[in-house]
């Protein structure tokens, strides 16, 4: 019993010790309007992140991607704002310089970009925002909704050099670690709450179109911000539909334009607020869709013509560029002019380019499309059915 007492003493002393510091709350407020916003790619470097079920996709490349694409836009639409990335390459980054980049530019909001995962089965999709607060709903303690989410995007702190002295002794996998989340009040809850739903807004349509709502959960990176924050799931990389949205461009690009547009929606109602006006140099919107062209849309992508065999007794070797749940029309911009194989497989779509029945050539041809699909992989399709050529 005396143990757990002065454990629960040590929790206390580190929240009040950890807390984003004063003068950092003051530079947030002294701005006039919102003039400075930190988007964070999660994970990166020596943290993949979650892992597609095929291992070939990362969590950390569809973050830095979506990421990416959200500054290039809103950078277009405010060239007034300040957009600063916590990582813009492959590279490892502690979360408390996450926090810590955000606080010291004074930002007036922090936008943390994850992918979600399900530990066994494939059934869970969609996007969900997270803020920093006690649960909404009655009876529940502050993360009995997400517990397993939280343990897992906190434990990145596990990879840092010298984590236990930094973070006090906190253990992400320890409910009694999280007693300190619900000591503080968020003093940004209420705008983080209204960007959240700005984004559950945006975000309900295309390309991820189940919405898991909107959660109060603690996270480390959302409690040591000294701002409005957020922290976006944008879909499940163990669901094939989920998966399938986001290792396209178009996918990934559509992502980014919802929440570019979220952030526009927040920005007009938070300017408003000191009394400016604000008004977007142009629309955020999806890349647009290349015209239909004989030659393929990336330089030295071949452009290969249909296979004029494909039955059950025919052999081909082709790139395997997706797999989804919706039936693709063959002369989809996603495919850049060339003339894909679809395969069903349950209710899920496969489809395979750049295919011939000569192994060495469709060789040839996955090193052109690896330029435009970097998740691709070669496969061998036989029997109506394709199998991974290692």
């Amino acid at each position: 019993m005396k143990r757990r007492f002065l454990k629960l003493i040590a929790i206390v002393a580190t929240a009040l010790v950890l807390l984003p510091q004063g003068d950092l709350l003051a530079k947030t407020r002294q701005k006039a309007g919102l003039m400075t916003v930190v988007i964070d790619p999660g994970h990166g470097g020596k943290d993949p992140g979650c892992i597609s079920r095929d291992n070939k996709t990362n969590e950390k490349s569809i973050t830095l991607d979506i990421s990416r694409r959200l500054s290039q836009k809103i950078s277009a639409m405010y060239p007034e704002v300040n957009v600063i990335l916590t990582r813009s390459d492959d590279r490892f980054v502690e979360l408390e310089d996450r926090a810590k980049t955000a606080n010291n530019a004074g930002a007036n909001l922090f936008i943390s970009i994850h992918v979600n995962a399900q530990e066994k089965g494939t059934s869970a999709n969609g996007y969900s925002i997270h803020c920093l607060g006690q649960s909404s709903r009655k009876g529940n303690d502050l993360f009995s909704k997400n517990f397993e989410l939280c343990k897992r995007e906190n434990s990145v702190m596990l990879l840092e050099d010298n984590y236990e002295t930094k973070y006090q002794g906190f253990d992400p996998s320890d409910t009694e670690s999280y007693i300190f989340f619900s000591l503080i009040q968020n003093a940004h809850l209420e705008q983080s709450l209204f960007f959240a739903e700005d984004v559950a807004a945006a975000m309900g349509s295309s390309p991820i179109q189940t919405s898991r709502g909107i959660s109060q959960d603690p996270f480390w990176v959302l409690w040591r911000t000294a701002m409005p924050a957020v922290l976006i799931e944008v879909g499940f990389i163990t669901n094939p539909s989920d998966l399938a949205a986001m290792r396209t461009e178009e996918g990934r690009d559509g992502i980014a334009t919802n929440i570019c547009n979220a952030f526009s929606a927040f920005k007009t109602r938070y300017d408003s607020t000191v009394g400016l006006t604000s008004k977007p140099v142009q629309e955020a919107k999806p890349i647009e869709a290349k015209p239909q062209e004989a030659k393929p849309v990336e330089e030295g992508v071949p452009v290969e013509k249909p296979a004029e065999d494909t039955n059950a007794s025919s052999v081909l070797y082709g790139t395997q560029v997706l797999v989804t749940g919706k039936k693709m029309s063959p002369d989809d911009p996603f495919f850049g002019g060339m003339t894909p194989v679809e395969l069903r497989v349950g209710t899920l779509y496969k489809y395979i380019i750049g295919t011939s029945p000569d192994l060495v050539t469709a060789k040839k041809y996955l090193d052109s499309i690896k330029k435009k699909y970097e998740d691709c992989f070669l496969v061998k399709i036989e029997n109506e059915k394709a199998v991974a050529v290692r």
